[in-house]
This record gives C-alpha cells, structure tokens and sequence, in this order.
C-alpha cells in the first residue's frame, strides 16, 4: 500500500501543466466560491528566506464557471478531483456543495475552513461543516489552520458535525519587509506563510489530531523531500500534499513517492504506508484506504 501524494489547494494549475497534475494520485482545485473573485490587490505573493507568503484572496472565476468549463476539462486528465470550496457564510459552502453534489467528476469535496487572506465565515467550522454534511453526500475533508491553540478540540468539533477526513495544515499568517523601505512587501499587509518553517507546525498538528478523532489526515506544510512526508506519516497522516514546493520544482511528487519508499527501507519497513502512526506509543488509527 502507498502513501497518495496531492496538491495543496493553489500550488498547481492543473489547466496549464496537466502532465504535472498527472504525477499527483489526487489533484486539488484551487479553492472556488459562490461568486466570481479578482483576489487581492498585488503585489501578492513574496519570498522570504525560508519560504514564501501570499495574499492572493481565493481568486476564482466563481461556481458557476468553474461547473460549466472548468470542471469538465479538469476531468479529462485522468486524475481523481477534489474540489477546495470556500465562501463568507455557512449558506456559501451549503450552495456549493449542493451544486458539486451532482457531479460525478468530483470525488471529494474540501472544505477551506481557513484561509488568512479573506475575512472569514462568522460560524464555527463545525457549524461549515454540519451544513454542508447536510448538503451532499459526498466525501468532505475538513482543511483547518495551525493558528488553533487547541486544533485537536477543533477536529473532535468538525468529525462529530460529519468531515470524513482532514487536510492538515493551511498557511499561517506572516508578515515580511522589503529592506530599503520597510514596508510590507505584500500590498495587503500580512499574508499567508508556506514554507520550510511551516513544517514543525503541521506535524504537531497532524500528530495532535490523529490521536483525537479517527479520521484520515493529508498532511502538509513544508514537505518538499521523502523524509519530510514519511514524518507526517508517522505522525498520523493518511497522504501527503506538495505545496511551496511545487513552484520550484514541479515534478517533485515523482522524487519525493520515491524518496518516501527509500526513507521507509532504510528505517526497516517495507513502504512509507507501514510507518503510519509510529511517532505515537499507543494510538488507534483511521484506514489507509480511506483515500
């Protein structure tokens, strides 16, 4: 059994580098809201020494674009599709998942519970959740972010409203100054952080959450080698995600499924999947299949 390797939601276009969507086992839609979207003002993406931000501000041509062109020439690439939803109310994302329920290129649904660059939904996510469980019977994954001081009480919350999984973490927000002016090198002020620094973050989160609920967890956040992803695994994770990575280097799903398999052999376990769970003492773990 392997381990899947993703996308993070707004790392690929899969439209314009489709041979690189088709290294993924999933590929993950850029996050698509009820209406059409111009994102925030740039400059909105900037490096820094150890990753980059963004304040994109869920740019999208809107729902009802993306079902009538986008979404069938997703699906001609082969690739099963998860599409990341976002929205301002628990009425946004029950409309969208009410309008994907129909459609059978989707897979799965994923619920962006948190991203830095917007104003966020009033409701808890468990109330997100609940609605959009209520919506569609397809599978939903929950995507929370790592500035919850107790995200495993968050992930209790959003498995009892009815998430089947978690997608594990979102960026954090940052901040970052050009030298010569120090002013903020994003338009908008702060944006939304990914990077190597993110990786500590995300495996005490996965490992947090993968002891609190009996969920499937793709974890992601700074993952850009074999070793990187075998240590989410251990920490609980059912598939990683590739995410900053990706911009440097697009063909690294290719490098890192390997790196994850070599990783593994050399620890003593015959594939990266046999590791899961091993950074806990004593844990019960959801079903790899889940995927």
């Amino acid at each position: 059994m392997t381990v899947p390797i993703l996308n993070a939601s707004g790392c690929l276009d899969a439209l314009t580098a489709a041979e690189v969507a088709q290294t993924l086992d999933v590929f993950v839609t850029k996050t698509v809201t009820p209406l059409p979207r111009e994102g925030n003002p740039p400059p909105r993406i900037a490096e820094t020494e150890l990753g980059m931000l963004n304040s994109i501000g869920l740019q999208n041509p809107g729902i009802e674009a993306f079902l009538a062109d986008t979404l069938p020439r997703l699906a001609r690439l082969g690739v099963p599709l998860w599409v990341s939803v976002g929205g301002f109310s628990v009425q946004d994302y029950a409309q969208l998942c009410t309008l994907l329920s129909g459609r059978e290129e989707v897979t799965t649904i994923e619920l962006n519970l948190s991203c830095p660059n917007v104003d966020e939904a009033p409701e808890t996510a468990a109330e997100i959740v609940a609605a959009a469980r209520e919506a569609t019977p397809k599978t939903l994954y929950a995507k929370l972010s790592p500035a919850t001081w107790d995200i495993a009480e968050t992930a209790r919350a959003v498995a009892d409203a009815g998430a089947d999984g978690l997608s594990l973490v979102n960026t954090i927000r940052g901040l970052a100054l050009a030298p010569t002016t120090l002013e903020p090198t994003l338009e908008r002020g702060a944006g939304g952080y990914s990077g190597p620094a993110l990786r500590p973050i995300a495996l005490a989160c996965v490992y947090a959450c993968a002891t609190a609920v009996d969920l499937p967890i793709v974890g992601m956040g700074g993952v850009s080698s074999g070793r990187h992803a075998v240590a989410l695994v251990a920490a609980g994770a059912s598939a990683v995600a590739l995410g900053t990575v990706l911009f440097a280097e697009p063909f690294a799903a290719r490098r890192v499924r390997v790196e994850m398999t070599e990783a593994a052999v050399a620890l003593g376990y015959p594939s990266a999947a046999a590791l899961r769970g091993k950074a806990h003492k004593s844990a019960t773990f959801a079903n790899l299949s889940a995927l």
